[in-house]
């Protein structure tokens, strides 16, 4: 009987896992579209938050957060679609198909916005090595 509840309580932690990550999923897009939000309306280049000690993390952690939506997402379509869970499984709800949709469609737009910020930040703020004429002295 002690092993059965030891079970049980396992399994209940595994399953809250499961709602911590979708939770946490939430968290991290309305973080990202009040940041994108912010950013869209100004012109200059932002100071302060825009530091790289600030940016650089942040872009780490969209990016393990994404990639671990992802992987859930694919582990729980694989568990699903295993023939031991077939006597168990039964049809999505409309909600619950539209919810996973939306949260492989953020965490891919996730992934995409990161590799922009990644490309166009040089580009944009102009960092990186000084052009050649520069350092040669004979600019045209």
């Amino acid at each position: 009987m002690r092993s059965i509840g030891w079970t049980s309580a396992m399994f209940a932690l595994v399953q809250s896992l499961c709602t911590a990550v979708l939770t946490i999923s939430g968290i991290r897009v309305a973080i990202g579209l009040s940041a994108l939000a912010a950013a869209s309306g100004i012109y200059a280049p932002a100071k302060g938050w825009h530091q790289d000690a600030i940016r650089i993390p942040m872009l780490i952690i969209a990016t393990i957060g994404a990639l671990v939506n992802l992987a859930v997402l694919a582990w729980i379509h694989h568990l699903r679609n295993r023939p031991s869970a077939q006597w168990r499984r039964r049809e999505l709800s409309l909600k619950e198909k539209r919810s996973e949709r939306l949260q492989v469609i953020l965490a891919v737009i996730t992934l995409i916005l990161v590799g922009l910020e990644t490309w166009t930040h040089p580009m944009v703020h102009r960092t990186g090595p000084p052009p050649p004429c520069r350092i040669a002295g004979n600019c045209l």
